[in-house]
């Protein structure tokens, strides 16, 4: 991919629907200015989750805490939090007080490869580096520390890149969400059709 005018996407970019947002956000790039790198990745995954309907949705029932808070706000904000060891990675989404994310599962490494590798160095494959919600923000080295960040401010933001045609798109259930009664079925996963770096679907 040819890089060409590298810069912060204007906040009115994710003032649009949310199912609308996730499409339009798979062929953007997120970008990462960390020391003296420059990491890039094309998105090529994303999921919505629409709360406080949506039973899988961390704002279901109009959940309101510390952790859901920023879901409350402007849209283009991040909204991070903690599984395990890893951070994963959400775009809020909708009005202010319509608590609506869109994971980021999936991107293709742009720029930066040699330091995604260092920071996931035991990895064989290298479609592995940021097939994986967890894995992307490893290999961006993005941390608990960006939660509530603007993602159309430096040092991470998204970027312009051409757009995505919808015959392109594949839209499918979301992952790991089986417990979450009729909303495991939702077609609310988005993703580029044939990209090597998209995740492995399961239940």
């Amino acid at each position: 991919m040819i890089i060409i005018n590298l810069k912060p996407i204007d906040s009115s970019f994710f003032e649009r629907t949310t199912l609308d947002l996730a499409k339009q956000l798979l062929g953007k790039l997120i970008v990462h200015e960390y020391k003296d790198q420059t990491l890039i990745g094309k998105i090529v995954e994303t999921e919505a989750y629409q709360g406080p309907l949506d039973r899988a949705a961390h704002s279901f029932n109009s959940l309101r805490t510390k952790r859901t808070e920023i879901m409350y706000q402007h849209p283009g904000l991040l909204y991070c939090y903690q599984m395990h060891t890893h951070v994963l990675i959400n775009v809020v989404a909708g009005p202010r007080s319509v608590p609506h994310a869109i994971l980021i599962r999936a991107i293709e490494p742009v720029s930066g490869l040699k330091q995604m590798k260092l920071n996931r160095p035991h990895i064989k494959k290298e479609v592995d580096l940021t097939n994986g919600p967890g894995k992307l923000t490893k290999a961006l080295s993005i941390g608990m520390d960006y939660y509530g960040h603007q993602l159309f401010e430096k040092p991470l933001y998204i970027s312009h890149a051409p757009p995505i045609n919808e015959n392109q798109i594949q839209i499918g259930p979301r992952v790991g969400i089986a417990n979450s009664g009729e909303a495991a079925n939702y077609p609310w996963r988005f993703s580029i059709k044939n990209n090597p770096y998209v995740s492995a679907y399961r239940k």
